[in-house]
């Protein structure tokens, strides 16, 4: 008999979590306005809002926390995630931040302007939201492929070299600062971006004289599909892959919450010396002195490890086994996901999954509801709430795909837990037809509303 792939990790402790009665998530779900982020953690059973923060640390994690030097300044635990951030990514100078949306307030506080146009794939919620808040705009130029459910592409992350030129002949190329890589691509479904493509992205943004930014929080899952998927990997390292990847950018944003495995914490690479000496003096003003922003010295400690250890394979392929599990039982009783999985998540394509409810009655986010009322599963939608309106005209923005995400937390979940949350998907996908419409908005945000939006039941 041919031996079973087992997780590669045993578990040291563990946390009781409660089942909760239908009645008792209908009366929780209407308090919360219908908006799952306002749910406490309490009321859920299976936890799938995100892989942020949610992950477990290792024993080796936990041991580095206890020698975090705490020094308001020239600590070693800087010291030591300098000596990783290099070694790593090969960048030499670093800024730690909270976590990455931080990362992205002080950096884009020295290259976003009013006016200006930033490029990329598929931009991250909190991207787009500092963009926008600059006054400045983003232009997806993600593969087409990207936006069919269920063609097979190992690259559904790529972004469009002629999309992209075109941004370039058609705009002032002084107006576009950078041109933003997300790896893996977290609004598109998680899919990776190859490493022939951000090469060439690289190429082409240094010939107009504009910066390339890799946003990488999942910057080990992504290097993970590269090994499998791209010709000319299969016999290099994980950390081989991370570092030619990196070679080809001037920047990047991090994070931490995702590939390193730590509840908070993130951090600005820089290839460039006078870009770091520009962002310092927001991270001063926004996060702390720059040996310690927004971070304990054992967070960085416990960072720094969990690094090393998302770029092991053997880590990596556990990860990711697990979420095709999950994808395999999903596709064998019909329900319509994004393919290929991607490292992260599960994304479920709520149009195919009720057709019956128009756009306007925000189709992903009343999948979202009724998963949660099924099994107590809290997952998130990535759909019009979190496209959010159009800046200049305050109109909906729908995207070509309305999704909801079942991110996997990291060594958290059995894979009887897996189960639960199919039999959860399966069973609102066989009664599908009984839901008639959808929600309506009560209250937003001027800007990412999908946080705190408040919304009732048609």
């Amino acid at each position: 008999m041919e031996l079973p792939f087992a997780e590669l990790y045993k578990t040291k402790m563990v946390e009781t979590i409660r089942r909760s009665t239908r009645e008792e998530r209908e009366r929780w779900l209407k308090d919360a306005s219908y908006n799952v982020f306002n749910l406490r953690s309490s009321y859920v059973y299976i936890d799938l809002l995100t892989d942020s923060g949610t992950g477990a640390m290792s024993d080796r994690q936990w041991a580095e926390m206890m020698l975090g030097d705490e020094s308001y300044a020239g600590a070693s635990s800087y010291l030591k995630m300098k000596a990783t951030i290099k070694d790593l990514f090969g960048f030499n100078d670093f800024l730690p931040t909270h976590q990455g949306r931080a990362a992205e307030n002080v950096l884009f506080s020295v290259l976003v302007h009013e006016g200006d146009i930033v490029p990329g794939n598929s931009h991250f919620d909190t991207t787009k939201g500092h963009i926008e808040f600059r006054h400045a705009h983003t232009i997806d130029c993600t593969i087409d492929e990207a936006f069919d459910s269920t063609l097979y592409h190992p690259f559904k992350g790529n972004i469009d070299l002629d999309k992209l030129e075109k941004v370039f002949k058609e705009n002032q190329v002084e107006k576009i600062p950078m041109v933003i890589i997300t790896i893996t691509n977290n609004t598109s479904g998680g899919q990776p971006v190859s490493m022939q493509n951000i090469r060439e992205v690289s190429a082409m943004a240094h010939h107009y004289g504009s910066l390339v930014v890799i946003d990488s929080a999942r910057f080990a899952e992504n290097a993970y599909f590269i090994k499998l998927r791209e010709e000319g990997y299969a016999d290099k390292s994980i950390k081989e892959i991370v570092k030619e990847m990196f070679s080809y950018a001037d920047a990047m944003t991090m994070s931490s919450k995702k590939d390193a495995i730590v509840n908070m914490g993130g951090f600005i690479g820089f290839g460039d010396r006078a870009l770091y000496e520009k962002a310092s003096v927001y991270n001063i003003m926004f996060e702390g002195f720059v040996t310690y922003g927004g971070m304990s010295g054992r967070d960085m400690n416990a960072l720094c490890q969990g690094l090393y250890e998302a770029t092991e394979f053997d880590y990596l392929q556990t990860r990711i086994k697990q979420v095709e599990y999950l994808a395999d039982k999903l596709l064998r009783h019909g329900v319509p996901i994004l393919q290929p999985t991607g490292g992260h998540a599960i994304f479920i394509d709520a149009k195919k999954f009720f057709p019956q409810i128009p756009k306007e009655e925000y189709i992903a986010q009343t999948l979202v509801v009724e998963l949660y009322l099924e099994g107590g599963i809290r997952t998130v939608e990535v759909g019009t709430l979190l496209a959010d309106r159009d800046p200049d005209t305050r109109e909906n923005r729908y995207p070509r795909l309305e999704l909801v995400r079942l991110a996997i937390p990291r060594r958290v979940y059995s894979n009887s837990h897996m189960d639960y949350i199919a039999a959860t998907v399966c069973n609102v996908f066989d009664r599908r037809d009984e839901v008639k419409s959808g929600l309506v908005i009560k209250n937003e945000a001027p800007i990412m509303r999908h946080f705190t939006v408040e919304l009732e039941r048609l």
